[in-house]
């Protein structure tokens, strides 16, 4: 049985946890922009996301970060959200997925999603990772 989310941590703790998650997953340059573009307006919602959704859920154990990062490539390109797709692409491939299986999962959601948002995360991933 995995854990309840954020059992027995501080908010302090899971804000460290979940930085710590974000700068392997995303990156510590990316990270680094991210804190250091936030506004007084949006520190609010970056202590969130970095409590909750690194924190909590990409920390916990039910799922290596491979089968995360296909969750959430699968998901970014159902809903359309093209503005996180390349950043998560290369999160992807540091949480151990190749080219080829990123590819496999575009085409899966071709299936389920729909062919034009395939098409367009097939766009992204091109700027991506090139020819």
């Amino acid at each position: 049985m995995t854990r309840p989310m954020g059992e027995g941590l501080s908010d302090e703790q899971r804000y460290d946890q979940g930085m710590a998650v974000r700068r392997e997953v995303l990156s510590a340059e990316h990270v680094d922009r991210a804190t250091a573009n936030q506004t007084e307006l949006s520190a609010d919602f970056q202590d969130f996301i970095t409590r909750v959704a690194w924190g909590d859920i990409w920390s916990r154990p039910g799922l290596d970060r491979r089968s995360r990062s296909v969750a959430v490539l699968s998901s970014l390109i159902a809903h359309g959200h093209h503005e996180e797709l390349a950043m998560h692409f290369r999160a992807a491939i540091r949480n151990g997925l190749t080219i080829d299986e990123i590819r496999e999962v575009i085409l899966q959601s071709a299936i389920y999603s729909g062919v034009p948002a395939a098409n367009t995360a097939f766009r992204i991933a091109n700027e991506v990772f090139g020819d």
